[in-house]
């Protein structure tokens, strides 16, 4: 904290009123104050060039034009959850709309359930956006009563509550469909988990792929166990022509640990992710992958927490489309 920085108990001190009396002119409450001391008050937090802190600002509206956006700050991340590809673009989206929408945005990262309803009280949110956190919400709600919206939360109907998807089990079966059309017969699904969003993708991967097989194969989180983990398993790795990963991370990971292990993408695995963030055009061969709209999910999210707290609404699930992007990654064989 900065020592020299100006207090309004300082004001009021100097001047002899209540600080009260100085709050009330600094937000411009002043019908029951003398124009005198209005003055006074006025012309020493001039002198003093007094700034008021975010904090007294927005607990002095009753509006404080705050959405919170907090991020499952899960161990797979390895305590770099907002350096994760699809964390850091949700959250330049949600950015946008927020501010183009006139709220601020605080963001926050945590792994325990009751920090969110202390970050949320404290600041006075007007809504609150949840990323990562999957099926964890159902306590929560008992705590919070703002207007609440969840990245992939599979929740049943809550007051308001809106849980924003993506259509994942059509993405993965458009991976399986693109993957069969292109010839590939005995195909592998990757991912750190077999629950919520996730299984989704592996249910319509599989489906999509007829006659063909399409196996499973959970990976560590980690990523130097999950390294040593594909050394084990490399030569399984290389049965398959295709291998499906349930993150652009994921897939972009197992990329460069086939090229260091001399197996040659596409020409001797094909690979595909799933949400088409910034590296998929970066990488080398360019990444075929599913797109969901990450802008138009950000909209929705700010336009539900306007709904939310203006209606009286029960909570709603919103399913969005996800669309195939074909390039570089997948050969047709």
């Amino acid at each position: 904290m900065n020592e020299n920085r100006v207090r309004i108990v300082d004001i009021a001190e100097a001047l002899g009123v209540s600080t009260a009396t100085v709050s009330n002119v600094i937000h411009g409450k002043t019908k029951k104050i003398s124009d005198e001391t209005v003055k006074r008050v006025q012309e020493l937090l001039e002198e003093k060039k007094y700034i008021p802190s975010m904090a007294e600002l927005l607990l002095a509206q009753n509006d404080s034009r705050i959405i919170g956006v907090v991020v499952n700050d899960h161990k797979k991340y390895e305590n770099h959850v907002l350096e994760d590809i699809f964390i850091s673009s949700s959250l330049n989206y949600l950015s946008d709309e927020i501010k183009k929408a006139g709220y601020f945005m605080m963001v926050k990262t945590t792994r325990e359930l009751e920090e969110i309803a202390r970050f949320a009280s404290m600041w006075n949110m007007e809504g609150l956006i949840a990323i990562g956190f999957c099926d964890e919400y159902k306590n929560l709600k008992n705590f919070l009563h703002i207007p609440f919206v969840v990245y992939d939360g599979f929740v049943k109907k809550q007051e308001r509550l809106c849980n924003l998807i993506v259509d994942n089990y059509d993405g993965g079966y458009k991976i399986g469909q693109y993957f069969y059309n292109m010839g590939h017969r005995k195909v592998l699904c990757i991912s750190d988990n077999d629950i919520c969003g996730d299984l989704e993708r592996y249910k319509g991967f599989s489906a999509a792929m007829k006659e063909g097989r399409a196996d499973f194969m959970l990976i560590p989180m980690e990523k130097e166990e999950r390294n040593r983990f594909y050394k084990e398993k490399l030569e399984e790795l290389k049965e398959y022509s295709a291998i499906f990963a349930v993150s652009d991370y994921y897939a972009i990971d197992l990329m460069h640990f086939l090229r260091e292990n001399e197996i040659i993408v596409p020409n001797d695995i094909s690979v595909a992710g799933f949400d088409d963030c910034p590296l998929c055009e970066m990488v080398y061969p360019t990444l075929t992958t599913i797109r969901q709209d990450g802008r138009k999910r950000a909209e929705l999210a700010v336009e539900m927490i306007k709904k939310l707290k203006n209606e009286n609404d029960s909570g709603t699930t919103v399913t969005l489309p996800v669309t195939l992007i074909e390039r570089q990654s997948v050969k047709r064989i």
